[in-house]
């Protein structure tokens, strides 16, 4: 099997300067804009951009409608996760979510803005839209994250609703797990799946989402990367930032949204951080990479995204310059 190389030579960066240079003489002539808190520029033609894991064209659409309408990319990304929190369909996100293998449901969620405040919420239960509780613990506490019990609470008191989230067919697929009840993440399939989603707005501004019912059949009071700063979203608005989904232990293993963004940071574009991030956890010794996915979507400020992940079949949709698209990932490994 062929491995990619995850490192470009030196002789890369060189040619990027003199793209760039060439790009800063020809200011008058391409719309761009100078972000005060970095020296790069990103293409004002190219925004706002939204991107987010899986096919999830409806949550995107929200999030476009809302940037189109001179939102900001917080209320963007809250409001397209709530599309799929909301979505009884959807069996690994908020209502309808799959339960743990003694049949309750429970959500985790974190949000992150453009000036690095960020709210997490871990084994939330019976409130649909974790994204919009973590939100208000960014906004309205002092604290990063809330968990179980106390989660409820708060969200209770901010005036969320409590309501049944375990829907009959989630029930029933519980019921059917249970005869054999083997406990196995299945590579690509809804049951370690998360919606992560990344958003910049008109002014260059950028956030980020992430939310989950977390791995099905899990043990009680499992937590996955989904809420992890770090982990499951980072975001940097000087220079961009990245979501993670699939099997979230080997995710919170490597810290790996954090990571990517620190490439890009380093001068590595979306796509090439999105592969050494992927590297540095197939290429780690007795890595067991063969038996579980990992995805990760990343956006720089200049509108530029990328996409990578261990197995065929992950997805990330895009909705820039009036597209609204799903984009096939590229993947590591290849038969």
């Amino acid at each position: 099997m062929k491995r990619r190389n995850f490192l470009k030579k030196t002789s890369l960066t060189s040619v990027g300067l003199a793209i760039g240079s060439t790009l800063l003489a020809s200011e008058e002539t391409t719309n761009t804009t100078t972000s005060p808190n970095t020296s790069k520029e990103y293409n004002k033609a190219s925004l706002p951009v939204v991107v987010a894991t899986w096919k999830v064209k409806n949550a995107t659409a929200k999030a476009m409608e809302i940037l189109e309408a001179g939102g900001t990319a917080l209320d963007a990304v809250e409001q397209g996760c709530m599309v799929e929190e909301a979505d009884i369909n959807n069996k690994s996100v908020g209502k309808g979510g799959l339960p743990d293998r003694d049949g309750k449901l429970s959500l985790d969620a974190c949000i992150m803005d453009k000036n690095g405040n960020c709210g997490s919420v871990v084994y939330l239960q019976d409130v649909t839209h974790a994204i919009s509780v973590a939100r208000k613990v960014m906004e309205d506490t002092p604290h990063v994250m809330l968990a179980g019990a106390g989660a409820k609470k708060f969200a209770l008191e901010k005036g969320f609703q409590a309501e049944n989230l375990l829907t009959d067919a989630a029930k029933e697929a519980w019921e059917k797990w249970k005869v054999e009840a083997k406990y196995k993440p299945i590579i690509n399939i809804e049951n370690h799946d998360t919606i992560g989603m990344l958003a910049i707005d008109k002014n260059g501004d950028i956030a980020g989402g992430c939310t989950s019912s977390g791995l099905a059949y899990k043990l009680d009071g499992r937590v996955g990367d989904s809420p992890i700063i770090g982990a499951g979203l980072f975001i940097d608005n000087e220079v961009g930032g990245c979501v993670a989904t699939g099997l979230g232990e080997e995710v919170v293993k490597t810290v790996v949204s954090f990571l990517v963004v620190e490439l890009m940071r380093q001068g590595k574009t979306p796509q090439e951080a999105c592969e050494e991030a992927i590297g540095r956890i197939v290429n780690k010794p007795n890595s067991n990479y063969k038996n579980f996915q990992v995805g990760y979507i990343a956006i720089n400020k200049q509108g530029e995204t990328g996409s990578y992940a261990i197995h065929e079949w992950f997805s990330m949709t895009k909705f820039q310059d009036g597209v609204n698209e799903q984009v096939p990932s590229d993947y590591y490994l290849k038969q």
